[in-house]
């Protein structure tokens, strides 16, 4: 016995939709983790204005590629999705922390993460079923 409701199949238009979603995130969260990697000024004064040592930005955009990479593959990308929001906690953490309004990004981008994988995947729409 399946506690599962069923779902509606896929349609092409959401899949569509939610590739299209996924895939400006992965590139947009790929652009963000080089900044971690590369270890510009900006990005190095962003560190500490945020009160973390410069030496851990490389770890974090390392770890950050690896999340974004998991999120990427099909096969992995539930994994990725639970893991950027685990990332994206961090930082919304932070920003509240400082006082600063911009967690809101971060927020926005978590939500449209899974958003993407929910508009594409039947699976995650029978276990969170949106009800009217």
């Amino acid at each position: 016995m399946s506690s599962l409701a069923p779902v509606a199949p896929t349609s092409k238009g959401m899949l569509r939709t939610g590739q299209i979603i996924s895939g400006l995130i992965v590139a947009f969260l790929l652009v963000m983790a080089s900044f971690g990697v590369l270890k510009p000024e900006m990005s190095r004064q962003g560190m500490r204005d945020m009160g973390y040592p410069e030496s851990v930005g490389t770890p974090i955009g390392v770890v950050f590629i690896a999340c974004v990479v998991l999120y990427a593959i099909p096969r992995t990308c539930v994994l990725g999705a639970i893991l950027l929001t685990g990332y994206f906690g961090g930082a919304i953490a932070t920003h509240v922390r400082l006082g600063q309004p911009t967690f809101v990004v971060a927020l926005s981008i978590a939500v449209l993460a899974w958003l993407g994988i929910y508009l594409r995947d039947a699976r995650l729409r029978a276990l969170l079923p949106l009800r009217t």
